[in-house]
């Protein structure tokens, strides 16, 4: 017989270190000649992101020793910091962005000791950043996407495509970086080249746009000389978001857009300027552009074409072009990232499941056998401590749905006294415009393996449920995403799962925003965690980055056109309306959503006699990647949670809540 004990203070061997060493997954995947390569994140080597290499006898080992990072900058959130080609006679070569100089390097990991660097050393502001690499050996150059700051400020900045010499002269000041496109767009993805060298393709857009809202896709033609010229646009617009593009080995152009309301997969035809949707679905087979390079879609050289696709939960399939049939890899993953790689009949991605953490899986398209190649983690924690989330739709105000995942409490060896009901936390995802994924969470089952449930929330401004379901938030930020949240904890609590004086929110960054905000305009929580957050939207915009500069204009709208609504949706405007304790997470080295915003919401909280804790951690950006970091975060939270919900827990440190 399963003992009993209250809820949230049952055991478990989900330790803090063990959710910690889940936050490196791998990422940026590309097959070098017939091997497999990779980023592979390392909580804890201070989040380095190592680069890997899997051999044909499937032994994988990292590329560079520390200090080695790859890791671009480029926009803040980063692009693809990697590239490689394969060569006959000479082994690999590898051009890669270093961390903490944000330079080009190359290595020769089969002849060279040591990388060599490609690019010069910065010297203005935040300098040169690079991504979406693409090695070009007949030209001997890496073609890709440059920034340049251009002064102090965070928006002085410009991008454009360039090609950098790969035998290192321009690093050494005797050769020149070639700049490809004029510089008419904002922001740009790196180019494609067509299979035959004469076209070129990219996406741009143009402040006030964000890149879901809406892009171009870029068409060129190359020169014998490397130049790009007679650039046009080709699809795309103010209101249509093509998320990738690249060729059939055919030389067809293939790219995603949202055109019918959801992210598809279209043909086009470069020369009669039309394009043809090949699966035509109420689906999902892209997602949104936070990082330049991200993968969707992977063409093979069958002439089929490897895509991730789905409605909330995502699936690997391959798509025929000619029929428009659409075949899924069998297997346990519901969540699939925005990374494929392939060779011959055999495509790798990143996915995982409600039982498994993300891990690399290959699908052989001749046999149709899906197989696990890698997994990242090594546990021993028995899976019945797992929680199994529930997708759940709930009802929100007006009727419209609401999309989330439920965690119940869950442990094989503690159950709840009969009559309690259980402490749950909403968690409300960054972005706005992102998603929840259906995957193992350490950092959930941390929570539900002690007897706390969480509720993840795809609140009306989500991805993964097509354009209509994404326009929601558009100048309702901070209204939609609160009302959504709000109602899923209500549902909850009235259908009595939930306990209603133990709800909590907690979010990082977009979802910090959601949380505070909550706190302030509602009396639904008991207390929240706030990550990261935007507080103030105001004086945000003069301190973020560029890329997200603008991004309030259709969350919010236009400022010159509605200044009260900055200042009437802004928590730290209205601290005084926060009467539930919170912990306040933030890294010192964030560009994003700088310091200085919770800095002010304190000023304003000190001496009002709500409970609550600021902890801060150097060296941390937007988003925690080292393990000390995480462990020492995850666990002032749960002592919050026990604090306020009255748990008996003795085996955490105790946060000190101060007034």
């Amino acid at each position: 017989m399963v003992p009993t004990g209250a809820y949230g203070s049952w055991p478990s061997p989900i330790d803090a270190a063990r959710a910690a060493a889940h936050e490196g997954n791998a990422d940026h995947l590309t097959m070098v000649g017939d091997e497999l390569w990779w980023t592979q994140s390392r909580p804890a080597e201070g989040g380095r992101s190592v680069l890997m290499r899997r051999r044909p006898d499937g032994q994988a080992r990292a590329v560079l020793p520390e200090p080695w990072n790859v890791r671009s900058r480029i926009m803040e959130y980063g692009g693809t910091p990697w590239d490689g080609a394969a060569r006959p006679d000479d082994g690999p070569l590898v051009v890669f962005v270093h961390f903490p100089d944000q330079r080009l390097y190359a290595y020769e990991p089969d002849t060279v000791a040591e990388p060599r660097p490609l690019t010069p050393v910065s010297t203005l502001g935040a300098g040169l950043r690079w991504a979406d690499l693409r090695i070009d050996l007949e030209r001997g150059e890496v073609w890709c996407v440059l920034e340049e700051y251009t002064g102090e400020a965070p928006t002085d900045v410009r991008r454009v495509v360039a090609a950098v010499p790969l035998d290192g002269s321009a690093a050494e000041g005797r050769g020149l970086v070639r700049e490809l496109s004029d510089g008419r767009h904002r922001f740009i993805t790196g180019p494609r080249l067509s299979p035959d060298g004469r076209l070129a393709a990219w996406i741009a857009w143009d402040h006030p746009r964000m890149p879901w809202d809406g892009t171009e896709l870029i068409l060129a033609d190359v020169g014998e000389d490397g130049a790009l010229r007679a650039a046009r646009t080709f699809a795309g617009g103010p209101e249509e978001s093509i998320a990738q593009a690249d060729w059939a080995p055919d030389g067809q152009l293939l790219f995603t857009s949202d055109r019918s309301g959801w992210w598809n997969l279209y043909r086009g035809d470069t020369a009669e300027g039309t394009t043809t949707a090949l699966c035509p679905r109420e689906e999902e087979f892209a997602g949104p552009l936070w990082q330049i390079g991200r993968r969707w879609f992977q063409p093979l050289d069958s002439g089929l074409i490897a895509v991730v696709h789905g409605k909330g939960a995502t699936t690997l399939g391959i798509l025929d072009p000619r029929s428009g049939d659409l075949v899924d890899a069998a297997g346990p993953w519901t969540a699939w990232s925005s990374t494929l790689a392939a060779h011959g009949s055999r495509v790798v991605g990143v996915a995982a499941s409600p039982r498994t953490g993300a891990e690399l899986v290959e699908l052989d398209t001749a046999t149709g056998r899906a197989r696990a190649i890698d997994r990242g983690h090594r546990d021993t924690v028995d899976p019945a401590y797992y929680p199994e989330p529930m997708i759940r739709t709930f009802t929100g105000p007006d009727g419209r749905d609401i999309h989330a995942h439920v965690h119940l409490p869950h442990s094989p060896v503690r159950t709840a006294p009969a009559g309690e009901r259980a402490p749950f936390v909403i968690w409300a995802h960054g972005g706005p415009t992102s998603n929840v994924s259906l995957a193992l969470d350490m950092e959930a089952a941390y929570f539900t393996s002690r007897g706390i449930g969480v509720v993840k929330v795809d609140y009306g401004g989500s991805t993964g449920y097509g354009r209509a379901y994404r326009n929601r938030l558009r100048g309702q930020w901070g209204v939609v995403d609160v009302e959504d949240c709000a109602a899923v904890a209500r549902a909850l609590a009235d259908e009595g799962t939930a306990d209603p004086r133990r709800l909590a929110i907690r979010g990082g960054s977009a979802g910090g925003w959601t949380t505070a905000a909550s706190l302030a305009t509602t009396d639904v929580y008991a207390c929240g965690t706030i990550s990261y957050p935007v507080l103030d939207l105001t004086s945000w915009l003069g301190v973020t980055h560029d890329f997200e500069s603008q991004y309030l204009e259709s969350l919010i709208g236009p400022h010159a056109d509605v200044p009260g609504r900055y200042h009437d949706r802004s928590p730290g405007r209205h601290a005084d309306r926060v009467t539930a304790p919170f912990l306040l997470l933030q890294g010192l080295d964030d560009a994003i959503c700088p310091p200085v915003q919770c800095e002010q919401f304190l000023e304003k909280m000190a001496g009002r006699g709500i409970p609550h804790a600021y902890l801060t951690f150097e060296g941390e950006g937007h988003g925690f990647r080292r393990a000390d970091t995480v462990i020492r975060a995850l666990e002032a939270e749960l002592s919050l949670y026990a604090q306020v919900f009255a748990i008996d827990r003795d085996d955490i440190p105790l946060l000190e809540l101060a007034k």
